[in-house]
């Protein structure tokens, strides 16, 4: 755990709203729709952005963005995280200030992302320097057994659709934390703020998402440190040419008992029958 915890609100929006509907026989009724709210993010008191957010966990979201953007290094360095909806803002507060931000934020690179899709600095070139772990493995029962809890999970999507959702398992597999955001980029920036706040390492974790497997989703894992990376949806091409970079075993199409693994490197072990269900 990181000796200095940084201060927190606890600012969670509600996820769905009520509203009301008339269907195809003029009936009435009611819906449960997706929250969708704007939060800027100040780092002491200088704007860095605004976030479109479902709002559900706000707090982590800002420190996995500060973190997976490579703005912070160190959870340490941080005092505070202050969410104040009255506003939509979100003020980051720091020990020492954040080396050349000004620099960094001349280096925007637009992606395909949803919610928010943009890299700072040049994330790229940095890659080359993830080492992720080469002595794990996934068994594909292991895959069917966290595809079987995801599907099984009450969420937001289920009630109101229209967000992206991702989650983080142990090997076991455990569901260790599980988000769901507007854009499939926010709710992997949240997940990485809960693993830094709890200081939880990803070398032997598998990470699923509902979204597609893009550069920018396939560079945050990496920087996560987690080899593997699962996804009910597609992926890109640039993103299976960075998870053959950084040795990423990567599965797409994984819905029920199909998948297509696109990148091993030498981790995933056959050990169930390939039923379909």
């Amino acid at each position: 755990m990181p000796r200095d915890r940084p201060q927190l609100t606890n600012a969670a929006r509600p996820s769905t709203f009520e509203v009301a509907t008339r269907d195809e026989h003029d009936a009435e009724g009611v819906a449960h729709i997706a929250g969708e709210h704007p939060l800027t993010v100040y780092v002491d008191k200088k704007e860095i952005l605004t976030i479109m957010t479902l709002g559900a966990a706000p707090e982590a979201l800002v420190l996995g963005y500060l973190r997976n953007q490579r703005l912070v290094d160190d959870i340490e360095d941080i005092v505070a995280v202050q969410v104040d909806w009255d506003v939509n803002a979100a003020s980051v507060y720091t020990r020492n200030g954040l080396v050349d931000l000004d620099a960094k934020m001349e280096h925007r690179t637009k992606t395909t992302g949803c919610g928010q899709g943009t890299v700072f600095g040049d994330l790229m070139a940095e890659i080359d320097e993830v080492k992720l772990p080469e002595g794990g493995t996934l068994k594909q029962s292991t895959l069917y057994a966290l595809s079987d809890l995801v599907r099984k999970h009450e969420t937001i999507y289920k009630q109101a659709g229209a967000v992206h959702g991702c989650a983080l398992f142990s090997p076991t597999p455990e569901l260790l934390y599980f988000v769901e955001d507007v854009g499939r980029h926010n709710a992997v920036d949240a997940i990485a703020g809960f693993m830094w706040l709890d200081g939880v390492s990803g070398h032997d974790k598998i990470f699923y998402t509902t979204g597609r497997l893009t550069s920018e989703m396939v560079i945050k894992a990496a920087q996560m440190g987690i080899p593997f990376l699962v996804s009910r949806s597609g992926l890109t091409q640039m993103g299976f040419e960075i998870a053959k970079r950084v040795g990423m075993t990567m599965i797409g199409r994984a819905v029920n008992r199909h998948f297509l693994l696109f990148n091993d490197a030498g981790r995933f072990v056959y050990d169930a029958a390939n039923d379909t269900q």
